[in-house]
């Protein structure tokens, strides 16, 4: 092939690739914008998370007010430092309340996204009834309906789907099945399939169970990649699948999580040519119902007060930071049925 068809490829490609990003929309808690509109973007965190179980949460467990209180000051303290759009990763029967985020959002004016899924990680605590006697279909219905009409009668529709296995060895038929149920939800809807996953054995199965259902490895996020290797990492990247990064904490010295740790990692992703499928975040938050004034709520500056600067003390650009918080996001999660093309 010449050097002038493959640069005719090549534009083709990129143009391609941008004609599709500026058709893109994301599904914020107050309607859809256009992933342009997204800015800097923090693509896993919690405001609320309720430990207590599938059995006993709900809207009784706190005051939505109190949670305003204290969530608002952390909120706006990322405001200003650049935060345009925040991901709340909170599933159902885990405290997700579609209410209180469109109130924040619009307290602060950060687009606030929320989800649809189920969490199966900690021995299926967090599954309601229904789902273990479920076929994927059944499941599939009920996150599709969501999509469709809005999460109960709130008005707030999902953005993204937020499943959730157990972190090592063989998937139980339970988590195979919500998987599956995700791989249906997304080809009916577009929205990226966001995995609480840990480490790579999980990460793989999954992605096989995607491809098995037609579904692209660019649907998945294989959230909590902290957990797996930089092997790992490389290959699911080079399959199309986004390597979610997303515990930065300053306090984390010296292990996963922490400032050095993440600028030698993200070093190493950059010399394998692979940053541009690597997202981060802090996984940080959140108010704990039943503990006094809503816990130890973590605020979501560390990246930006620690992280950036550590980065481009280490050879990293503007364009690479620019990449992992504004543009990967929007490609992410965009609102786009992903398919592979036999």
């Amino acid at each position: 092939m010449s050097k002038f068809i493959i640069s005719l490829v090549a534009i083709f490609f990129v143009t391609s690739c941008s004609q599709n990003l500026k058709q893109g929309n994301l599904i914020t808690v107050k309607g859809k914008i256009p992933v342009e509109e997204m800015g800097v973007s923090l693509i896993h965190e919690h405001i609320l998370v309720d430990f207590i179980g599938a059995d006993s949460t709900g809207y009784h467990r706190w005051e939505k007010r109190d949670v305003i209180e204290r969530a608002l000051p952390f909120l706006m303290e990322a405001k200003h430092k650049g935060v345009n759009t925040l991901f709340e990763c909170t599933p159902a029967y885990l405290g997700r309340d579609p209410i209180l985020l469109r109130e924040l959002s619009e307290k602060t004016g950060i687009n606030i996204v929320t989800n649809t899924g189920y969490y199966g990680a900690v021995d299926n605590k967090y599954m309601p009834n229904h789902a273990f006697g479920a076929t994927p279909e059944d499941i599939a219905k009920v996150w599709i309906g969501e999509f469709n009409n809005g999460i109960e009668a709130s008005g707030v529709f999902p953005g993204f789907i937020k499943i959730s296995v157990e972190w090592k060895g063989a998937l139980s038929p339970l988590h195979a099945k919500i998987v599956k149920a995700a791989a249906i939800t997304h080809k009916a809807t577009g929205l990226t399939i966001v995995s609480h996953t840990g480490a790579d054995d999980p990460a793989f199965a999954q992605l096989e169970i995607l491809k098995n259902e037609g579904v692209s490895p660019e649907a998945f996020v294989w959230t909590h990649a902290q957990d797996g290797t930089i092997e790992g990492y490389v290959k699911a990247a080079k399959q199309g699948a986004w390597i979610s990064l997303d515990n930065v904490n300053k306090n984390n010295l010296n292990k996963p999580g922490g400032i050095d740790w993440y600028v030698a990692l993200l070093a190493k992703l950059k010399k394998e040519k692979v940053l541009h499928k690597v997202l981060i975040s802090h996984d940080a938050g959140w108010y704990e119902p039943g503990q006094e004034n809503g816990g130890n709520y973590r605020g979501y500056t560390d990246i930006f007060e620690h992280l950036i600067p550590a980065l481009k003390e280490n050879g990293f650009s503007q364009e690479d930071v620019d990449l992992l918080l504004i543009k990967n996001p929007q490609m992410a999660y965009a609102v786009n049925i992903r398919e592979i093309n036999e």
